[in-house]
């Protein structure tokens, strides 16, 4: 038995005001015609970032994720007019259920969309490689379907799954139990508190998954050397002390450079930005990637991290590209041949993250001013050779 999606015939109206080339679905006609779809395989990775859509008519659900960053929305196609509403509001990408999918305001399918309500429909589910990339599953009874079914279902598909959930508890077990093929879930939900909670737990797992290994390295040469361009970061977080980027002039060993978030007898505390070094330097960006700092612009992304290795996002607000006079730091790992080194001005607001020594750092930054030989600092040490900022199997030599 193949699942079945429901085909209603369809009438398009233009539709005045903010969506002005949307056309309205209407479904009184209740005709249902059952095709066949065919199959999915392969796999995903279980450490993408995990999508969250929200399936609500309340607004308060509707602004407690927005604030949480979530701004996708799903609507029956008859409720148009709560979509153009709450865009008023908040800046939302509503999506709308039409017979077996999902569409955009531009009647653009985003989404395969399907209800299954049995164990025998879940095991003979099937999609069509053409229908959508990403998948919305429905399953209307929790209880009569099994956990271990919904595990056997969704392992290895090569689209994007997201389980349809109506509390925080039954997105949970998705995530958790579905790490090898599930994207991300559906929050179908009037109670603004399952979103917090939902939020509460990606926070503590991110937490868990976030934290990189850094390597203390020691200072082995520092060297005044000339005028360079270099690149001050300006995120749109504040950032505490210990707190920076990793910034390197190759992507093997990465520095964690502090941010201007200290004080200091020349110029006030600036803890949104990190003076990151020249525009030839690598820095750390989502997804295990680097870029140069010549590349970062308002509205990208970086990396912060801190002494223990916990990292999270930031977006880049703005960018400073000032030519300023330099210093090159080079450092060792101990018991490795490699040396790792970076540019950076030379001003006592910029610093290198010194080493965690108890759960109350003493100090966090070494200015470049104070910088000596045998100091000790933090380094992320990685792959080194990299292609458009992905590590790659690739001989080649940096020096």
């Amino acid at each position: 038995m193949a699942l079945v999606f429901p085909s209603v015939s369809v009438s398009f109206t233009k539709v005045p005001g903010k969506w002005k080339n949307w056309r309205y679905v209407d479904f009184s006609n209740k005709e249902r015609t059952f095709p066949r779809v065919a199959t999915m395989c392969a796999s995903t990775s279980s450490k993408s970032k995990k999508i969250v859509w929200i399936w609500t008519e309340n607004k308060h659900v509707m602004t407690a994720a927005v604030e949480r960053g979530w701004n996708t929305f799903i609507f029956p196609s008859h409720r148009q007019d709560l979509a153009l509403e709450w865009s008023s509001i908040a800046l939302i990408y509503p999506l709308f259920i039409e017979e077996g999918r999902l569409i955009d305001h531009d009647n653009q399918r985003v989404a395969a969309f399907a209800e299954i309500s049995s164990p025998q429909q879940l095991e003979q589910f099937q999609i069509s490689e053409e229908l959508a990339d990403k998948v919305v599953v429905n399953l209307l009874d929790w209880q009569v379907i099994p956990a271990e079914n919904i595990v056997a279902a969704f392992q290895g598909t090569q689209k994007t799954v997201l389980a349809v959930s109506k509390t925080q508890s039954e997105a949970q077990v998705f995530l958790e139990a579905l790490e090898h093929g599930l994207g991300g879930v559906v929050m179908k939900v009037e109670d603004f508190g399952a979103v917090l909670e939902l939020k509460g737990y990606f926070d503590r797992r991110r937490e868990v998954d976030s934290l990189l290994n850094l390597t203390k390295a020691k200072i082995t040469h520092v060297q005044t050397t000339g005028m360079g361009d270099r690149v001050c970061v300006d995120i749109c977080s504040l950032m505490r002390p210990g707190e920076g980027l990793l910034v390197g002039s190759f992507a093997r060993g990465l520095f964690l450079v502090h941010s201007e978030c200290l004080e200091s007898d020349y110029i006030s505390s600036r803890p949104f930005r990190v003076n990151a070094g020249p525009v030839h330097a690598y820095v750390a960006v989502p997804g295990g990637k680097t870029s140069y700092l010549s590349e970062l612009k308002s509205g990208k992304e970086v990396i912060v991290v801190n002494q223990r290795g916990m990292q999270r996002t930031a977006i880049v607000g703005r960018v400073k590209v000032e030519t300023r006079p330099l210093i090159l730091v080079e450092a060792k790992v101990e018991s490795e041949n490699e040396s790792y080194s970076i540019l950076m001005q030379n001003v006592e607001t910029v610093g290198l993250v010194s080493l965690l020594h108890g759960e109350e750092p003493q100090q966090t930054a070494i200015p470049m001013t104070s910088l000596r030989v045998g100091d000790e600092v933090l380094l992320l040490v990685q792959g080194g050779a990299r292609h458009t900022g992905i590590e790659i199997e690739e001989f080649i030599v940096e020096k």
